[in-house]
């Protein structure tokens, strides 16, 4: 058996039994940023501390985010089903994950009614401690950006700080709570609107009490 170097980036993480010869369809097309994390072994990924990922928020590095390497791999082959098997990543979110029917309409104003908002694990979290809770909050309403600079307007990020303070101030310190916007072409899901929040060590009971009892997808499949 060689080396990792001397392996195909397909291989590596995988047990030398379950390896092909040809490159899966689903890792075919992959960007460097993803050869290069496919590529390297798990063994060799540094897990992100909570203070890492205060400091990647704080500093608005989201692209610094990275998923297991073998976690990624499983990422990218179950969207690529999803693709196959829904068309799209959103038409299975809405119909499967959300129960939203489209087009998504809101009831009213930002987080003015409780069923225009979602809470919901994140389904492929990144390479984090595994004390820290990920979670998606999706909205049918859009959080307002500025078309220059396509990050969000004044007005939407007050309303999403008073709308995590209200929700997970009240429950948790301040200091183990974080909540970001992906860039837009981070995005996996673009035509549903989200955004991320990262709790550190909280309650279970509480988690599942916003989620309702939400189990991510990695944990499923």
């Amino acid at each position: 058996m060689g080396s990792v170097d001397s392996l195909p980036y397909w291989h590596v993480n995988v047990p030398e039994h379950e390896r092909t010869e040809e490159c899966p369809e689903f890792l075919a097309s992959l960007s460097v940023k993803d050869i290069g994390q496919i590529s390297t072994p798990d063994s060799e990924y540094s897990i992100s501390t909570w203070p890492e990922v205060q400091n990647i928020v704080a500093e608005n590095r989201l692209d610094a985010f990275r998923r297991i390497p073998s976690n990624l791999r499983r990422y990218l082959e179950y969207t690529w089903k999803l693709k196959r098997d829904y068309g799209s990543i959103m038409n299975f979110v809405l119909t499967q994950r959300l129960h939203w029917e489209a087009p998504v309409k809101p009831r009213g104003r930002p987080f003015e009614f409780d069923d225009d908002v979602k809470i919901l694990w994140n389904d492929w979290p990144y390479g984090i401690d595994e004390r820290i809770v990920h979670l998606v909050v999706w909205t049918k309403f859009d959080l307002e950006e500025d078309p220059v600079t396509t990050d969000l307007t004044d007005e939407a990020r007050t309303e999403i700080d008073n709308y995590v303070q209200k929700t997970f101030g009240s429950r948790i310190p301040r200091d183990r709570y974080i909540w970001f916007k992906n860039w837009r072409s981070l995005k996996s899901v673009h035509a549903v609107e989200h955004f991320h929040v990262m709790l550190f060590d909280p309650d279970p009971q509480f988690v599942d009490e916003i989620t309702n009892r939400d189990v991510p997808l990695c944990h499923k499949v």
